[in-house]
C-alpha cells in the first residue's frame, strides 16, 4: 500500500449544462483553477448515447481489453472520483458511475465521456500536500502512485 497525507484545501460547487462532458469539463475547471489534487462528486442525470468502460473483455491475460457500453436515454448518475496529475502533468479525473432508470442500472469509469443531461452538479474537494500522480503500467492503466 502507498499513501500520502494532505488536508482540504479550496471547496468548489459547479452547476453543469445538458451537454457538459464528463470527463472533460472537471478536468477543464481544475486546470483553469490551479486544481492538481481533489475528490469530485457527481449527481445528476446522463444522456443517452453516453459511453462508459464496464469492465474487461477478459478477466485476466496480459492485454487488458475494455467493454464499453453506451448507454440508451437518459439515466440517473451517481458517481465518485480523484483527481490527480496525469503524466502531462495535467489534472486528470478517474471517476466510476452507478447509472441507472427504472431499476436497470449499469457501473464503470465515465471516461469514454458521459455527456450531462439536464441536471448535473460536482463537488470538488481540493486535497493539498499530497504527493502523487498518475503514471502508465503495462497493462495500459494510469495508476495512482503516491509518496510520503
Amino acid at each position: 500500500m502507498q499513501y500520502s497525507e494532505g488536508s482540504v484545501g479550496r471547496v468548489f460547487a459547479l452547476r453543469l449544462e445538458t451537454g457538459d462532458r464528463l470527463p472533460d469539463v472537471i478536468e477543464l475547471f481544475a486546470r483553469e483553477h490551479g486544481i492538481r489534487s481533489a475528490l469530485a462528486i457527481y449527481v445528476g442525470g446522463a444522456a443517452g448515447n453516453s459511453r462508459m468502460v464496464v469492465g474487461p473483455e477478459e478477466g485476466t491475460g496480459d492485454a487488458i481489453v475494455p467493454t464499453i457500453h453506451t448507454l440508451q436515454g437518459r439515466q440517473e448518475v451517481l458517481a465518485a472520483g480523484t483527481i490527480f496529475p496525469g503524466e502531462s502533468g495535467e489534472p486528470t479525473l478517474h471517476m466510476h458511475a452507478a447509472v441507472g432508470r427504472e431499476g436497470d442500472a449499469v457501473v464503470g469509469c465515465i471516461r469514454p465521456g458521459v455527456d450531462v443531461w439536464l441536471v448535473g452538479e460536482v463537488i470538488l474537494l481540493e486535497i493539498l500536500g499530497i504527493g502523487g500522480s498518475r503514471a502508465m503500467d503495462p497493462a495500459g492503466f494510469q495508476l495512482l502512485q503516491l509518496v510520503k
